[in-house]
């Protein structure tokens, strides 16, 4: 499912203030095997740590760092740590002013899947708007680090500046309202969603899906049991994956996958072209694009039933040896090789063509 977060987005990128000479920094140590963590705005950096327990580091910022409140606890089944901004309007002019974020936030701090797991951007709560105009709020933020120790399953939130995620082995997900993430050097399962902003992984391992509203998403060495990429508008670009399951959509954007591999593999976007370059067989691939041209790029030990169909374009062969069964201008459908695959490729407007790697 393509993100459609329940926000109000303009974002022109994040610029990280200098700290001031009087931020503060707290540590706290959170115990138990399911974390949240809630911050509006700021940095967030997620490590591996050490022992048995999630320890977080927060260091507050901005002319009104004082202001903001660490809240700890148990919340809705997980141990959380919390970042309370008061009042409705956080202003932060030293980031830029080409961006503005609104969302609701519930008076305990939290946002976003409201700790549930359900997904969805929390529909009750304060509003709150968080901008680099003028002076008029709260001016204020806290940069976040979060150890994890191997095997936690921790859920992160944040409203708006950046995320990172390196070295960490766990169930980790992600969700930020208008941020750049990148992620590297993860096991275990990984899910990002973002509501405005770029998505970079890579070597990664184990269950993966990547999620943005608006931005472009990219992956590069990855080895999952599950990747799916998914953005509503953006490119997507893939280098060098293996997973049994792989799934890529786009609502408008181009999509670009080279030394791909799986079993059941499908690329969607709904306008732009589609390139794909494969390099093992498959059991099913399913190549779709509402406008724009779709290019695959095939093993000559492919083998699979073929159905190409264009609205309006080309079809070429690219020198592949197809048993043909039915041949139109416009639609083709036969075997090629020993025929143990299914291979389907729609275009509305645009050509199709085949090469042999």
């Amino acid at each position: 499912m393509i993100v459609r977060p329940l926000l109000v987005l303009a974002f022109a990128g994040f610029v990280a203030a200098p700290p001031p000479a009087a931020s503060q920094t707290t540590s706290h140590t959170l115990r138990g095997d399911t974390i949240a963590i809630y911050n509006l705005v700021g940095e967030l950096r997620v490590q591996s740590g050490e022992g048995s327990d999630v320890v977080v580091e927060v260091r507050r910022g901005g002319n009104d760092a004082a202001q903001l409140e660490i809240r700890t606890g148990p919340l809705r089944g997980r141990e959380t740590l919390r970042v309370i901004y008061p009042g409705d309007r956080i202003v932060l002019p030293d980031w830029g002013r080409g961006w503005n974020t609104t969302l609701r936030v519930r008076d305990d701090g939290a946002f976003g899947d409201g700790g549930d797991h359900r997904g969805g951007w929390l529909r009750e709560g304060r509003e709150v708007r968080i901008t680099g105009r003028g002076r008029d709020g709260l001016e204020a933020y806290a940069d976040v680090i979060v150890r994890v120790p191997a095997g936690k399953r921790v859920a992160l939130h944040l409203g708006v500046g950046k995320a990172s995620v390196r070295n960490v082995d766990g169930e980790i997900s992600v969700e930020v309202a208008s941020a750049d993430v990148t992620a590297d050097h993860t096991r275990g399962v990984l899910s990002i969603e973002t509501g405005s902003g770029n998505v970079d992984v890579s070597d990664g391992a184990g269950a993966i899906n990547l999620e943005t509203g608006s931005g472009d998403i990219s992956s590069a060495r990855i080895r999952a049991t599950r990747l799916v990429l998914e953005t509503g508008s953006g490119n997507v670009t893939i280098t060098d994956a293996d997973a049994p399951q792989l799934h890529v959509e786009t609502g408008s954007g181009d999509i670009t996958a080279s030394g791909a591999k799986g079993e059941d593999v499908s690329f969607e976007t709904g306008s732009g072209n589609i390139d794909v370059g494969l390099v093992a067989t498959f059991t099913s691939l399913s190549i779709e694009t509402g406008s724009g041209d779709v290019t695959l790029r095939v093993p000559p030990t492919l083998g699979a039933q073929v159905d190409l169909e264009t609205g309006s374009g080309d079809i070429d062969l690219g020198g592949l040896t197809v048993q043909v069964r039915r041949i139109e201008e416009d639609h083709i459908t036969g075997t090629i090789g020993d025929g143990r695959g299914r291979l389907s490729i729609e275009t509305g407007s645009g050509n199709v063509r085949l090469v042999k790697l």
